[in-house]
């Protein structure tokens, strides 16, 4: 599903699974912060790293580490 957010002034269009979008609405609620806030915060972490992924991607893991994390587990690499 796409949908559109403003960033830094300006409008993007951003394709996501319907279940990220649920997720991504539901860890701005946590944080208290408007969908667009998180959004932009998690695209300027994107943009600061050496070889960005595109913004869909980079939610889509930032969404999959924050999981882990609750569950008690960082590293990539861990085995279940």
């Amino acid at each position: 599903m796409k949908r559109s957010i403003t960033i830094a002034g300006h409008a993007t269009s951003i394709s996501l699974e319907p279940i990220f979008w649920a997720a991504i609405e539901e860890a701005a609620q946590v944080a208290d912060l408007p969908l667009s806030a998180l959004v932009a915060r998690i695209d300027a972490e994107r943009i600061g790293q050496a070889h960005p992924p595109n913004l869909a991607s980079a939610l889509r893991v930032w969404l999959f580490t924050r999981a882990r994390e609750a569950n008690g587990r960082s590293g990539a690499a861990e085995r279940p």
